[in-house]
């Protein structure tokens, strides 16, 4: 698998609604109007406090890491929908 992330439920959700981007450094965005959104404390601590994060579990091995292109491909997705 050449971009496989291991994703909870919530971030799975997030990921594909584009409430959540990752950059192909590896950096959780978090769309800005996400951000603006006071909703209780399951979006506070599952969404919003990732935003600027690395993620914090990637394989040793390089070419088991996502795709970085894959990656930059569907962040500019992300970005066209924030």
């Amino acid at each position: 698998m050449t971009n496989g992330l291991a994703l909870c439920k919530i971030h799975h959700g997030a990921f594909d609604a584009n409430i959540l981007g990752i950059s192909p450094d590896y950096v959780v965005h978090v769309r800005q109007s996400v951000l603006e959104t006071f909703d209780g404390p399951t979006l506070q601590h599952a969404i919003k406090e990732m935003n600027g994060e690395r993620l914090r579990q990637l394989p040793v091995a390089r070419a088991e890491q996502p795709s970085r292109d894959l990656l930059a491909e569907r962040f500019e997705r992300f970005q066209a929908a924030s």
